[in-house]
């Protein structure tokens, strides 16, 4: 950092550093008057050097057509401005008038505490991750299909049935819809572990989970072991059955403790061949689980820690295998919802129809059968890949502009026959899968559940979680707490007063803002109780956005049948 005296014949200053990349000008020279001097053109200048950039909030410089300059601000960790960072001589009450919230934006940021480094806040200004608007997602459907056979041998049909993953070998989409979840991606926060949508929170639960994916929920949660190379090497050879050479030739060439998803299927042929079952079957369900819930960023790989978890395939029925597909994509989610990130880990088929079963007008879904007429399949296998038309940027305003009546609040009511809703999925407190800990909130997205929908507790600090083994084994107090402040709801998206009001100081109500640049909108949108059956609300959606779509007015006597048919699928 140098500092010294800036002499110039003209006021201002003359020389601003403008950085195209970050698509933000700003002065990046701090400038104060040199009270020593008597000559205005003299002055104190600090130039900053580029490599501290990066200690600066480009998100608090004021775009403000009317403003002849910018003023860069640096924000606290909590995400407000500290008065410190105001101009020296400001007056307090200049100060209190210092905006502590962002443009589309949350205006009390106490909650979503890492907004300044989410994809949405770059969204607002028109700012995206890279050329490509939509993230990369690892999906493994395609060469899973290929690689599950259709039958088992019976000594490794009961291991792979009582592990409790056999539903895995069939309920991955043999294509993502990359736009649609990416989509999704940019309204989920990792704080909360929820997506924020229009009308508030909703989120992908334990009870999503076992009807989607048939996935035990119930269980213990795995504390891994580190894993050099070297382990690596020897746990393939004495669970694997592979030889000394071959597992360190391998593992060398994955650069890490990993294993090739390929290389496991060739190990499970041969095992097979040779009828040496528990090794054919330790290689089937890692592949199987590196390909689904475990399934990483880079596409080919699984981590080699997760063969311990198959040492003993009589044992591994134990873990909450829901849990550990939970967690895993709260994770990447998490991620992903970073504006730096650009790839989607976790099984995005979990996600994908977590979206076709609550979001019925959004995007393209392919139907494998009707759910009167399943016999009790995983939920998930319902649905089949579609490709969509439309890109981020096109489901974006889709997203902004839905309402409660866009939802299938409850999607798996005809589902409960072959999976009982489970109390433990109310519960409130921290997962953990290895080292991996996250914030699981129900209270958040009580709608899903049939609760009304109140103003949420603050979300809980994992990193001072310290016996979440034991609070999940002694789950009840935490359901009574979730539901004890609530009551069953008389319409399917019932709030109670003031939710809303919360929810949009706290939050961003919308992606991309009505016209670029237009500040965001303040009013609290009130929303017409709509339909509780799901398929008159669906009718009503879909009659409403065709309305809105040719800017009908209900005075218009060629419009007059199709209102009636709205207000009639309202009714119900």
């Amino acid at each position: 950092m140098y500092t010294g005296t800036l002499k110039s014949k003209s006021s201002g200053l003359k020389s601003v550093y403008r950085n195209t990349s970050l698509k933000c000008s700003g002065l990046l020279f701090l400038w104060t008057l040199n009270r020593k001097s008597s000559r205005k053109s003299s002055g104190l200048y600090t130039c900053i050097p580029e490599h501290f950039l990066q200690d600066f909030r480009f998100d608090d410089v004021y775009r403000n057509s009317s403003l002849k300059c910018s003023v860069v601000r640096r924000r606290g960790a909590d995400g407000r401005i500290p008065v410190r960072t105001l101009d020296r001589g400001a007056s307090s009450s200049a100060a209190a008038a210092e905006p502590t919230g962002y443009p589309g934006g949350p205006y009390d940021t106490s909650l979503l505490v890492k907004y300044e480094h989410h994809v949405a806040r770059h969204i607002w200004f028109g700012e995206e991750r890279g050329p490509k608007k939509e993230l990369k997602v690892a999906g493994h459907g395609l060469k899973l299909n290929s690689r599950v056979p259709l039958a088992l041998p019976p000594q490794m049909e009961s291991w792979v049935s009582r592990s409790g993953l056999a539903s895995l070998q069939r309920t991955s989409l043999n294509k993502i819809d990359t736009n649609l979840v990416s989509a999704f991606v940019e309204r989920w926060h990792l704080e909360t572990s929820s997506f924020h949508m229009p009308f508030g929170e909703m989120s992908i639960t334990l009870d999503d989970v076992a009807c989607l994916l048939h996935l035990p929920i119930r269980g213990i949660f795995w504390s891994p072991q580190d894993v050099t190379e070297e382990l690596a090497v020897e746990l393939a050879v004495d669970y694997l059955g592979v030889s000394q050479s071959q597992a360190q030739s391998h593992v060398r060439s994955c650069r890490g403790s990993y294993y090739k998803l390929e290389w496991l299927y060739d190990i499970f042929v041969h095992h097979r061949a040779a009828s040496s079952w528990a090794y054919a079957t330790r290689a089937y369900l890692l592949m199987l689980v590196g390909s689904t819930i475990f399934a990483d960023k880079t596409f080919t790989l699984v981590e080699a820690r997760y063969l311990l978890l198959f040492r003993d395939l009589d044992g591994c029925s134990g873990y909450s295998w829901g849990a550990a597909a939970l967690v895993t994509l709260y994770r990447y989610l998490g991620d992903a919802s970073m504006y730096s990130c650009k790839q989607l880990g976790g099984y995005p088929t979990l996600l994908q129809c977590w979206i076709h079963e609550y979001f019925p007008t959004v995007g393209k879904r392919g139907e494998n059968w009707n759910p009167a007429g399943n016999c009790g399949l995983p939920r998930a296998m319902r649905w089949s890949y579609r490709q969509g038309v439309l890109k981020v940027d096109d489901l974006r305003p889709i997203l902004d502009e839905l309402t409660p009546t866009d939802v299938i609040w409850r999607p798996f009511e005809d589902h409960r026959a072959w999976r009982v809703f489970d109390e433990i999925c109310l519960y409130r407190d921290c997962l953990k899968w290895g080292e991996t800990v996250v914030p699981y909130l129900p209270d958040r997205c009580l709608r899903q559940f049939g609760y009304r929908q109140y103003v949420p507790s603050p979300p809980l600090d994992c990193m001072m979680a310290t016996d979440i083994d034991v609070d999940w084994i002694s789950y009840h107090q935490s359901v009574v707490d979730v539901i004890g402040s609530s009551s069953v709801a008389t319409t399917p998206s019932e709030v109670v007063d003031g939710y809303l009001e919360w929810y949009y100081r706290v939050s961003h109500p919308r992606l991309v803002p009505p016209h670029r640049d237009a500040p965001r909108e303040v009013p609290v949108p009130v929303y017409d109780v709509g339909p509780s059956d799901p398929d008159w609300a669906r009718v009503s959606t879909l009659i409403r956005r065709y309305l809105r779509q040719v800017n009908a007015e209900e005075e218009d006597p060629q419009f007059s049948d199709l209102f009636e048919a709205l207000h009639i699928s309202r009714s119900h």
